[in-house]
């Protein structure tokens, strides 16, 4: 097993039971205590996990919110998947709205040179990466910048969308279940996320594996709100096929 399947089992185990230990872990994944310490620390740093005592437990269950510089640094290659196979939903011409986060960025990053465009973010961060395509007409929405996500929020941000009407909102999240439909640590972020998918045709969600299964403070929507959902291979069929179930269709990266 490598490293990273490693890590990715663990945060799952972490996730499923609330808690992981050091021993366990050594003696269920066949390596040292010392490599599994290792692997805390790498996934402490990543933000999905905080060290406790002979252990570690799922960041989220401290309502723990990574910042979008740590968020931007783990799964590259699944959030860069997942962006091209979006590029799919992304219309010839017309309009769309990306909302702040890693995967989404990745998508901006991707979009082609040749459609012209008319792309709403609440992302600083997003706007500027675009901001320059000739091809594109790009409105940055106001409001409070929090600093965590670097996201657009509150009154001024929702005042502005409640006017718009786009071909395809694509969507981050921090958490996704069928119970619980779509959830993100911060209310002011639900609201412009629900607020987005209010203002399109379409609405596609963008997420990697280690999204579902979660749950967090604020709910945004639910699954039937949604369109379609992009994620990657790693997502257990289990969680694809509930989702499937729920009426929402899911694509692999």
């Amino acid at each position: 097993m490598y490293a990273e399947e490693r890590q990715q089992e663990i945060v799952r185990l972490a996730r499923s039971n609330g808690r992981v230990d050091v021993a366990t872990l050594a003696g269920t994944l066949q390596v040292t205590t010392e490599t599994i310490r290792r692997d805390l620390t790498v996934l402490e740093r990543a933000g999905v996990l905080r060290r406790v005592h002979g252990g570690a437990i799922p960041a989220e269950r401290l309502g723990f919110e990574p910042a979008l510089a740590t968020r931007d640094s783990v799964l590259i290659h699944e959030k860069e998947r997942i962006a091209a196979m979006a590029l799919a939903e992304v219309p010839s011409e017309g309009s769309i709205i990306l909302d702040a986060g890693s995967t989404t960025a990745r998508l901006a990053e991707a979009l082609p040179t040749d459609r012209e465009l008319t792309v709403v973010v609440n992302s600083p961060v997003i706007a500027t990466l675009l901001g320059s395509r000739p091809n594109l007409n790009v409105l940055l929405l106001g409001g409070r910048l929090r600093a965590r996500t670097l996201a657009t929020v509150e009154d001024w941000a929702l005042r502005a969308i409640a006017d718009l009407y786009v071909d395809v909102a694509f969507l981050g999240t921090n958490g996704c279940s069928v119970r619980r439909g779509l959830t993100t640590p911060d209310p002011a972020e639900a609201s412009v996320k629900r607020a987005m998918i209010a203002a399109a045709r379409r609405a596609v969600l963008l997420a990697d594996h280690t999204k579902f299964g979660n749950d967090h403070f604020a709910r945004f929507g639910s699954l039937t709100d949604l369109d379609l959902i992009v994620t990657d291979s790693a997502v257990e069929d289990r969680l694809a096929v509930e989702m499937e179930s729920a009426g929402v269709r899911v694509v692999q990266a």
